[in-house]
């Protein structure tokens, strides 16, 4: 749990700007921000239904949302119900989703995943967190994602590689572990901001907070965030 931390920057600049605060009234700060910014982010995964949003959250891991999106509009076609996947040969699936990184994991990890859902859970995706990481290929985020999109169920914060730099750069956490990132970030956000914060980082991640060249000039973070400009 963090309790009353603080940061402050590393250059003369910024900590003229005075950021040192309690890191809780910091990250109130922010997640306000960004729910001005993205009051209601969604997945940019195309998806018609559960099975389709969980295969493609599977997909999704190192892979960027654009690419899945190409390999599923052929994929989801072709595959219909969790039955097809579950039935499927996994060197057919392997080519089929090769577009993607790491596609031969993850073939045989859906096909398992399908064979329990369709088994164990009557062939539909089951509704809490526990159920959901006995899924091979299914983490804590994959859940989280689908408990957030499908039914608005709200039990902790998805952690991707855009939340992870994001959260770094605004000293919120400096973990590296997905796990030890949502513990942190559960404990300095309200529960109210659990499910917009995490949709937030990652549009922001994509679109200003790039991982390269973040756009500074244009965040509307900048005024807050001790890493504003440091790597322009």
């Amino acid at each position: 749990m963090v309790d009353k931390v603080f940061i402050e920057s590393a250059n003369m600049k910024n900590i003229n700007k005075g950021i040192k605060k309690d890191l809780r009234q910091h990250a109130a700060e922010v997640a306000e921000a960004m729910k001005k910014l993205y009051p209601k982010p969604k997945t940019e995964l195309v998806y018609a239904n559960e099975m389709q949003l969980a295969i493609a959250v599977m997909l999704s891991a190192q892979t960027t949302d654009k690419k899945v999106n190409e390999i599923t509009a052929a994929l989801f076609k072709k595959y219909l119900t969790w039955d097809d996947f579950a039935i499927a040969s996994l060197p057919t699936l392997q080519r089929d989703i090769r577009g993607v990184n790491f596609h031969l994991g993850k073939a045989s990890r859906i096909i398992k995943a399908s064979v329990i859902v369709r088994d164990k859970f009557g062939g539909h995706l089951p509704r809490t967190m526990d159920e959901l990481l006995l899924l091979p290929g299914v983490a804590r985020k994959t859940a989280n994602v689908i408990l957030q999109e499908l039914w608005d169920i709200t039990e902790g914060i998805v952690v991707d590689t855009h939340v992870t730099r994001i959260s770094s750069r605004l000293g919120l956490s400096n973990e590296k572990n997905a796990v030890k990132i949502e513990q942190e970030l559960m404990s300095l956000f309200d529960k109210k901001y659990w499910r917009g914060i995490s949709g937030a980082f990652v549009l922001h991640g994509r679109h200003v907070c790039k991982a390269r060249k973040p756009e500074c000039e244009k965040c509307v973070l900048k005024d807050i965030c001790p890493s504003a400009f440091l790597e322009n």
